[in-house]
């Protein structure tokens, strides 16, 4: 978790994490997310692996993705994972307490806005928008590993557009007297622009295309002229970008939008 400022008030306010520590934890997190892509990219859309639904013991349906979601993250709430206010999990009604002891994380959100949770519109966006991007057509059947890949590049873009909260609560407290106003108002266009920092998405949106570039690149077609036109990567560079620019960050706006409407409550 982000490195905290604390104080011996013991508040909400005093564990808020410094506004270095929340970049330096976006850096990290642009790391998984590019690797995670490129892992899924192994494999093609494997698309019945999270289409075709058919009927369980239990009296439900469900794709083999959602079942394999499901029982990860049953086991991994049994472990404290949802303890920690960084990760939010995808089917909320089977979360279950956890059966170690777990760490106390110190408040860092405010009570009434730490529910804030988008995973329903990450699924949609991920599955029908976002994996038709950067994997190849074609179904070869391994559906379990593709399912596995998937929860990776979930968990990873869920918890970086669900650190949103994190960056709003930052914000707020850097400058409450802009931003009371329009939360008074419940003005969602108003904070939106308030939020808006277009040199710091330029950076981000530049930052991952060089990452993809480094990370994914296929050595074999490297040669010893070094002609920049024969290299090929395992995810277009160009491609992750576009994933950040028209999804991940205005999600993540979305995210703290959605806080800061809370945040007087």
């Amino acid at each position: 978790m982000a490195r905290v400022v604390e104080s011996d008030s013991g508040s909400v306010g005093s564990n808020v994490p410094s506004l270095d520590s929340i970049r330096e934890s976006l850096i990290r997190q642009e790391d998984t997310i590019v690797f995670s892509l490129i892992e899924r990219a192994k494999f093609p859309l494997n698309s019945p692996a999270f289409e075709e639904y058919r009927y369980l013991d239990s009296g439900n349906s469900s794709s083999l993705t959602e079942f394999f979601v499901r029982e990860i993250e049953i086991i991994q709430a049994k472990v404290g994972r949802y303890e920690n206010p960084e990760e939010n999990p995808f089917f909320l009604e089977n979360i279950p307490q956890s059966v170690f002891p777990t760490h106390k994380y110190p408040p860092a959100l405010h009570p009434k806005a730490l529910s804030v949770n988008i995973n329903k519109r990450i699924w949609d966006v991920y599955f029908k928008e976002l994996l038709p991007l950067f994997v190849k057509p074609g179904d070869d059947g391994n559906y379990p590993s593709t399912a596995t890949s998937d929860l990776a590049c979930l968990q990873a873009i869920s918890r970086r557009i669900h650190y949103g909260k994190f960056v709003a609560e930052v914000k707020f407290r850097d400058a409450p007297q802009d931003y009371e106003p329009a939360i008074r108002a419940q003005d969602t266009e108003a904070l939106m622009k308030l939020l808006m920092f277009e040199k710091v998405e330029e950076m981000v949106k530049k930052r991952v295309q060089k990452k993809a570039e480094t990370f994914g690149q296929e050595v074999k077609c490297i040669t010893d002229s070094g002609d920049e036109s024969e290299k090929k990567y395992k995810v277009d560079p160009l491609l992750v970008s576009r994933i950040y620019r028209e999804w991940l960050i205005p999600l993540t706006k979305l995210v703290e939008v959605e806080y800061l409407l809370r945040r007087l409550d």
